[in-house]
């Protein structure tokens, strides 16, 4: 991202990092459900229990693929101080053979400190239409009217963030709230209306390595 010395332009979330503040020493594991654990848990991501994505869990100590209680993700810290909290998006750290109408539903977002969530919980989705849920319970997209074609999951995990927020400032307008967003879909997968497939268009031919460091520097 753009934020954080990227070549992907992110002017809104530039604008939201300006009013506050940017951690840019965050080790990450180049999996997305042992990062996301380490991130939400503050800790080792093998002490979090998610040394691989949760479908490779195995029996192993630190690879079962599932958080343990005794691990407080941050959600649950800011909550029992006051917080209202949320997740919207992505989360790939339920367990999968717990994916469903039945639960248990203590390691889904409900059960680990968040008010609210929506978004998916399997990795392998579709970015443009996945398996959304709203808390427990299994939704679709609502794509509003004159929207057809030109409304992605991303506009629809905003507009949910946006109400979510708005209700609860309705209520308690002095309260505090804290809420994750983990988008699914890539710049790819915007509408090319919006016209941002063109603007990366190229932008990453000098391949891996060298991109690598222009971006460290940028940073």
């Amino acid at each position: 991202m753009g934020t954080f010395g990227g070549q992907v332009a992110t002017p809104s979330l530039d604008r939201v990092a300006s009013m506050g503040l940017r951690y840019t020493r965050f080790h990450t594991t180049a999996l997305c459900s042992p990062t996301r654990a380490a991130l939400l848990t503050g800790r080792n991501h093998h002490s979090a229990g998610s040394g691989v994505v949760t479908e490779m869990g195995t029996g192993y100590p630190g690879y079962s693929g599932q958080i343990p209680a005794s691990t407080a993700m941050i959600s649950e810290v800011l909550r029992q101080n006051g917080y209202s909290t949320a997740w919207f998006g992505k989360n790939h750290n339920v367990p999968d053979w717990e994916i469903t109408v039945s639960g248990p539903f203590d390691r889904w977002p409900g059960g680990q400190g968040f008010d609210h969530f929506y978004g998916f919980v399997g990795g392998e989705a579709n970015q443009w239409g996945p398996a959304l849920y709203r808390d427990h319970q299994r939704v679709e997209m609502q794509i509003p009217k004159g929207r057809e074609g030109n409304y992605t999951l991303n506009d629809s995990l905003a507009d949910e963030a946006i109400k979510y927020i708005y209700q609860q400032k309705s209520i308690t307008p002095t309260g505090r709230s804290s809420s994750i967003s983990q988008t699914g879909a890539t710049p790819r997968a915007a509408p090319r209306a919006q016209g941002v497939d063109g603007q990366i268009q190229g932008q990453f031919d000098q391949g891996w390595d060298k991109y690598r460091e222009e971006t460290y520097r940028a940073s």
